[in-house]
């Protein structure tokens, strides 16, 4: 009998063919490949045996590009067109860079307030997604050198807080780098799954994620092949590089010495890190630079004035770990181990900290570089269709609450934090005043009750709504969050049909400083919050119940006598001065006296319809 083999659409392999996929992490610092190998995970070398490939793009002088090791030799003599940390310009304007692209030796340019932001070379303009994807192209050729064949496909880790315009800059370098993206994840899951299936763990696991450019922190359940994530957090301003500009500052105050130009600046990065990696293997090292502009720097630093230097950084980490657990209901106890990703972690003030917070040691057996891209090989195997090492569930959360703009400028959640993706949830709105027919959609996102304190993602409206009385429309709006945690809205009319849709590519992403404080913001202000949605609230009761009262003075106002008449108007005219007010028990009082003196009209009005409706008809006719 023969046998039919089914395939995807447009692909017929041989039925023992393998896919080759990969996992590659696009880091601040350093970027790798990874691959499954004869059942194996395992990090792809360059032609001379190295896995790490230093995230730095140079356009040399004669039109060609350097990558990697050759590039980064170059970050002091042509420090404004070698660029550096480019993952930090992914998704950002020139605005939420601020100060830091003043520190920077990059000519930044903007198109428009709402683009993202690009940096000016003797190669011309060239986006941060244009430079992510000359490192992700040379991965690309590094796998297939080594396979001696065509890629399938690539996950792509990204840092847990990463907002939509971050991950939608990633998906479009990957496309021009000319990857097949089977599917972006969080960099801490991809961790987890690298040490999950290595040693066989289950139970409540902490992934302390920290690199060169932001730090997440994640709490997974790991349980037979499922790795559910229950909680994440972070900070998109906090990684190595923030470590190294911390010890610059301290060293600079212990010598006096400031920096004259921007080599200067280039040159004490450089410096710090190399500073900073000796303290990892040794009591003390010495800062020693030459500046480009004369001054010499030679101070010695010990651990503990590293530790003192960068305490505030370590402790902010710190509190984004305990605001994960609070929202996973577990306690530091609870958590069977603690793995440390990312190189930054190597320092050990870092992992002296999270140590004494968890009281246990962190697990560090997986190389801290390596074990982000060797999870996403794993993934990668399994979306390829290898599954010979059996199935895994991969369960992640979506980092940022997500909501619409209702009246009075709140925020009505439809998506909560930590929600598992994919999902898709929805909700009924309605219209606010009568003969409405169309309605604006403004998507936000943050933990904040008011909008203004929220981060804009899209606009869009939904027009053609039947003309109907205030609250008589019901709109649907629909959320879905993908598996690569990219958003897109629907809105739609019942009871017409019409509806609009938009997939939310915002031209930029979140600020360091929005998304490193939203979450706190939300715990910090939370009383303030419920007082002022409280206070919106009623105002926007009060401005309906003065709508609905005109609107029937102004239909029916002649069944009223001119007394009743003035003493609707005396309450209309109290409501609207205790709206000045910012007591919303006072607004609520003035709006419930409202809608007591009117309700002998409203039975009124009631009776005249009646009557009105009966009128000419029989008894026989009606029963």
């Amino acid at each position: 009998m023969a046998l039919l083999q089914i395939s995807e659409p447009g692909q017929s392999p041989n039925p023992h063919q393998r896919r080759i996929a990969v996992g590659i992490d696009l880091g601040t610092t350093h970027s790798l490949v990874a691959s499954v190998r004869n059942g194996v995970a395992e990090c792809l070398p360059d032609d001379e045996g190295r896995v790490l490939l230093p995230s730095v793009v140079r356009y040399a002088p004669d039109g060609k590009r350097q990558i990697g090791y050759s590039a980064r030799s170059h970050e002091v003599d042509d420090a404004a067109n070698t660029i550096v940390s480019v993952k930090r310009f992914m998704g950002r304007s020139l605005t939420d860079l601020g100060e830091q692209a003043q520190q920077l030796p990059y000519a930044f340019e903007q198109a428009s307030a709402n683009a993202m932001v690009e940096l000016q070379t003797r190669a011309g303009r060239k986006s941060p997604v244009e430079v992510s994807a000359e490192i992700l192209a040379t991965l690309r050729y590094r796998a297939e050198d080594t396979f001696n064949d065509d890629i399938h496909g690539a996950v792509i880790t990204v840092p847990a807080y990463f907002d939509d315009a971050q991950r939608q800059a990633t998906k479009d370098a990957a496309k021009l780098a000319g990857l097949n993206l089977l599917r972006l994840i969080n960099e801490p899951t991809a961790a987890a799954i690298a040490y999950g299936l290595d040693n066989g763990s289950e139970g409540i696991y902490a992934v302390y994620d920290l690199g060169g450019g932001t730090f997440d922190i994640s709490i997974l359940r790991l349980t037979q092949g499922v790795f559910e994530v229950v909680a994440t957090g972070g900070d998109s301003a906090l990684g190595g590089d923030d470590y190294d500009a911390a010890l610059t500052r301290w060293v600079l105050e212990q010598t006096g010495i400031t920096p004259q130009t921007v080599e200067d600046r280039a040159a004490l990065r450089i410096a710090a890190k190399a500073c900073k990696e000796r303290l990892t293997d040794a009591e003390t090292a010495v800062f020693e630079l030459l500046l480009p502009s004369g001054a010499q720097i030679n101070q010695l630093v010990s651990r503990d004035d590293f530790a003192q230097a960068t305490a505030a950084l370590t402790k902010r980490s710190l509190q984004a770990v305990r605001r994960a657990l609070r929202d996973a209901d577990l306690a530091v106890e609870d958590v069977q181990g603690v793995v440390m990703v990312g190189g930054s972690t190597r320092m050990p003030s870092v992992r002296d900290a999270v140590e004494q917070l968890f009281g246990q040691p962190p697990l560090t057996n997986l190389n801290p570089d390596e074990v982000v891209a060797l999870g996403a090989s794993i993934q990668a195997n399994q979306l390829a269709g290898n599954n010979a090492a059996g199935e895994l569930l991969l369960l992640d959360v979506i980092p940022l609450s997500l909501g619409i703009e209702t009246m009075g400028g709140l925020v009505e959640r439809i998506i909560s934090r930590n929600e598992t993706i994919p999902t898709a949830r929805a909700q009924d709105f309605t219209t606010y005043k009568d003969g409405q027919t169309a309605m604006a959609i403004h998507v936000v996102q943050g933990e904040r009750d008011l909008v203004q304190d929220c981060r804009s993602l899209a606009r869009f409206e939904l027009r053609g709504i039947p003309a109907m009385a205030a609250g008589a429309a019901r709109i649907r709006v629909s959320f879905t969050v993908d598996a690569d945690g990219l958003l897109s809205v629907s809105a739609r009319e019942q009871a017409s049909g019409v509806e609009a849709h938009i997939e939310v590519k915002p031209s930029y992403g979140l600020s360091d400083e929005q998304v490193a404080k939203m979450l706190q913001d939300g715990f910090a202000t939370a009383q303030e919050d419920m007082k002022a949605r409280a206070l919106v609230e009623a105002r926007v009761d009060a401005d309906r119940m003065l709508l609905a009262t005109q609107s029937a003075l102004d239909a029916d106002g002649d069944v009223l006598s001119p007394q009743q008449r003035q003493d609707i108007e005396a309450l209309m005219a109290q409501l609207r001065q205790a709206l000045t007010s910012d007591d919303a028990a006072h607004v609520e009082a003035a709006t419930q006296a409202l809608a007591k003196g009117t309700e002998a009209f409203a039975a009124e009005r009631m009776n005249r319809g009646i009557r009105e409706a009966l009128a000419g008809k029989s008894v026989q006719s009606i029963s």
